[in-house]
């Protein structure tokens, strides 16, 4: 049962990406070009609403003694703000701003079958087992 709810969150999560078009690299770097004339502020509407529906979730969730299909909740303890945390955020965003996507809409895309997603994916999947490696 566990496996059947984490595929139909994941299937909604991509639904919603697809829908609200965040699989588009055009549609985020247009969202991304905040100082030029083609600035389309319109993801801010789908980012304003996942904070709401996020924190709506969080309150009704952690009203609980357990999650339904684990024993204890997983969330992170760490409240650091170092070198680490903002060499990655960095990173993300950058990835994000030139490739106009990130990991989850990435996935998501490769139902697309577009080669540039196909090669933004590898890349990202080269990247992530180059940061596994260096921290072995």
């Amino acid at each position: 049962m566990r496996m059947v709810a984490a595929l139909f969150a994941g299937l909604i999560f991509g639904l919603g990406l697809i829908v609200s078009q965040m699989i588009n690299p055009a549609k985020v770097i247009g969202f991304l070009n905040v100082a030029g004339d083609g600035w389309d502020p319109s993801l801010l509407l789908v980012m304003g609403s996942a904070m709401i529906i996020t924190t709506i979730g969080y309150k009704l969730v952690f009203k609980k003694d357990q999650p339904v299909f684990d024993q204890d909740f997983h969330v992170p303890t760490s409240q650091v703000i170092d070198r680490r945390l903002l060499s990655g955020a960095a990173i993300f965003g950058i990835g994000w701003g030139l490739g106009g996507l990130c990991p989850g809409p990435a996935i998501a895309a490769l139902a697309l079958g577009a080669p540039q997603i196909l090669w933004f994916v590898a890349a990202m999947l080269v990247g992530m087992a180059a940061k596994k490696l260096a921290l072995n």
